[in-house]
């Protein structure tokens, strides 16, 4: 074995315990989840979709008068209880099509729990509660992986395989 595929094996060995400190040790508060939009079982789909298409969300949670998370509305859940079904969204109420008791996320989960719900269960988007199951933020898997370019800035930010790697800093229009 060469001298450089030596250094290589440790800095990759390096970077893989990185990885894992931060994946066990860091909490799913880190991931900076966005603000939830709230809204109720009777709110129409199309008021949802709105709301989730001006702010940019891929998903809106769904709660009751206390506040409480009880549902959870996601594009899938447009697409393949809305659209597919031929269902009017002037019509149909959040309550007929949401996803009801989702699974959620605390502040002091581990990101790994995180990553494991979202790629075990197949979820894009976890809503984040607070110890009275209240929604506090929505986990996506974009968070995830904005935090993984901050972590691993040279790894995550390149361009295709075998092409270089650039730089954190270096910005260019591609």
């Amino acid at each position: 074995m060469s001298e450089f595929q030596d250094e290589y094996s440790e800095s990759l060995e390096g970077e893989f315990r990185k990885l894992e400190d931060a994946l066990l040790g860091n909490t799913v508060k880190l991931l900076a989840p966005s603000e939830p939009i709230k809204l109720t079982p009777e709110t129409t789909v199309e008021e949802a979709i709105t709301k989730m298409v001006d702010n940019r969300r891929a998903a809106a949670v769904v709660v009751d008068p206390d506040g409480r998370l009880i549902g959870i509305f996601t594009e899938h859940d447009f697409l393949t209880r809305v659209v597919r079904r031929g269902r009017d969204p002037r019509q149909t109420r959040l309550g007929e099509v949401m996803t009801a008791d989702p699974e959620a996320l605390a502040p002091q989960d581990r990101i790994c729990h995180a990553v494991n719900r979202m790629h075990t269960a197949g979820y894009r988007t976890v809503p984040l509660v607070d110890a009275s199951h209240r929604p506090i933020g929505i986990v996506t898997v974009n968070d995830v992986v904005g935090w993984l370019a901050e972590i691993f800035p040279e790894a995550v930010l390149n361009l295709r395989p075998g092409d270089k790697v650039k730089r954190p800093l270096q910005i260019d229009a591609g």
